[in-house]
């Protein structure tokens, strides 16, 4: 199938999809597309049981197998999506959790990959290092996920800005980590060497971090400063509109030309375009029509990606005896995320006061979504991939569909006064 073919179909299965758990499942957006479309690949799979000649499952799994999930996720989707949600952060407010956002997004994410590392290689058996890879590409929060969880479910002000600027920083790391980490397990730089060669992977892995991190920062910054100079010097929405496009797509290209972190980059943008941009870049009106747009394309690609999320279950070799074991890896991560929250946070009520309740949100709302499968799915072929891919599913599916649609509850148990408030500000 061609390339248009492949996008007219998904897009034809988004609207159907969406359509029917609007009129009957009436779940959230993200998660019932999730839902409905993992019932229509098990009735895909049901019906090859029942009837072996029919070629339905072989017909499904070639079509998604056709599909490049890396590609289409971290090379397509996810730029914009990171910059439509970078447009909503208030960088005052920022400022005032820049600490916060700041450790969960790198100490917490670090304190996550070493626990769901050593956690998955004494449970499965993988080599360490292999196992750290893991660790790497299930600790960050999906900012898709999390960023649509927080449309559904109102958590005070900052709790909102914590959960949803660690989701918007902390990919663009683990992607760093994670690469750093495939490169040492898989790309020959695991052996055995002595003080000389640990060093020179120490400095190598500080030279990519740099590069990658700071660089996209820098480069995020310029491009996103240069498009603001621009849009001061005209006021015409289409144009100025076109303008946000060509920064996200033009910066996210370049970033991967010079081996900087594209979601870093058009993090960066995003926040300069939603700030310094809008308050003396546009118009009133250009700005409605530019977060109307950006708008538009992050709900399309939300919904896009949570179908893909769902259907890939089709191209995964699952075995259930192998399934049950690797189904460990949901309350590893889940406690590797509650030792990632918790000791930040912890260090940081030395200084000052944080809403009781902070920490079992956190924990709950760290969803994790279609990042951590392109990059299981983006790891080379060998004997662990698919224990990597089949453990990272299982995390993801749960963490979608249990705490998304827990979340509410949990945010009620440990908020309870201010969900009252906002019920009955809701009923007046």
């Amino acid at each position: 199938m061609s390339a248009f073919d492949i996008a007219a179909v998904l897009v034809v299965l988004t609207a159907l999809f969406g359509y029917l758990n609007h009129q009957f499942l009436h779940l959230p957006q993200s998660i019932g597309l999730v839902v409905v479309s993992l019932f229509a690949s098990f009735c895909v799979l049901l019906v090859d049981v029942v009837f072996p000649a029919s070629t339905a499952l072989a017909d499904a799994r070639d079509f998604v197998e056709g599909i490049d999930f890396y590609a289409a996720v971290m090379d397509g989707m996810l730029g914009f999506i990171l910059f439509a949600g970078a447009l909503h952060v208030n960088v005052a407010d920022l400022r005032e959790e820049r600490l916060t956002v700041l450790l969960m997004a790198t100490v917490g994410l670090l304190i996550s990959t070493a626990i769901v590392g050593l956690g998955f290689a004494w449970l499965i058996g993988v080599p360490l290092l292999v196992a750290l890879v893991f660790g790497a590409l299930i600790s960050p929060t999906d900012p898709v996920a999390v960023l649509g969880l927080l449309k559904i479910v109102r958590v005070p002000k900052e709790i909102q800005i914590r959960i949803g600027g660690e989701s918007l920083f902390n990919d663009g790391v683990a992607v760093v980590v994670f690469l750093i980490l495939v490169e040492i397990a898989f790309g020959g730089g695991q052996g055995g060497g002595g003080e000389e060669e640990g060093a020179g992977v120490a400095l190598t892995v500080l030279r990519l971090f740099a590069q990658e991190a700071l660089g996209g920062a820098l480069l995020g910054a310029a491009a996103g400063w240069l498009t603001f100079f621009l849009l001061r010097r005209v006021d015409e929405y289409v144009l100025e509109v076109t303008l946000t496009l060509a920064l996200v797509m033009g910066v996210y290209a370049l970033a991967t030309r010079l081996h900087t972190s594209g979601p870093i980059a058009v993090v960066v943008a995003g926040i300069l375009i939603g700030n310094r941009g809008f308050e003396a870049g546009m118009s009133a009106r250009t700005r409605l029509h530019v977060q109307n747009f950006w708008h538009l394309i992050d709900e399309i690609l939300n919904a896009a990606l949570f179908l893909l999320i769902g259907i890939e279950v089709l191209a995964i070799p699952f075995k259930l005896e192998q399934s049950l074991i690797l189904s460990l890896a949901v309350p590893l991560v889940l406690l590797a995320r509650l030792i990632a929250v918790y000791l930040p946070i912890s260090l940081l009520s030395l200084h000052r006061t944080f809403t009781p309740g902070t920490k079992r949100i956190l924990v709950w709302g760290g969803l994790r979504g279609g990042i951590s499968v392109a990059l299981a799915l983006s790891l080379p072929g060998g004997e662990w991939k698919h224990l990597i891919l089949e453990a990272t599913y299982i995390v993801v599916v749960f963490s979608i569909i249990v705490q998304g649609l827990t979340m509410r509850r949990v945010v009620a148990a440990a908020l309870p006064d201010a969900v009252k408030e906002q019920t009955e500000a809701e009923a007046s």
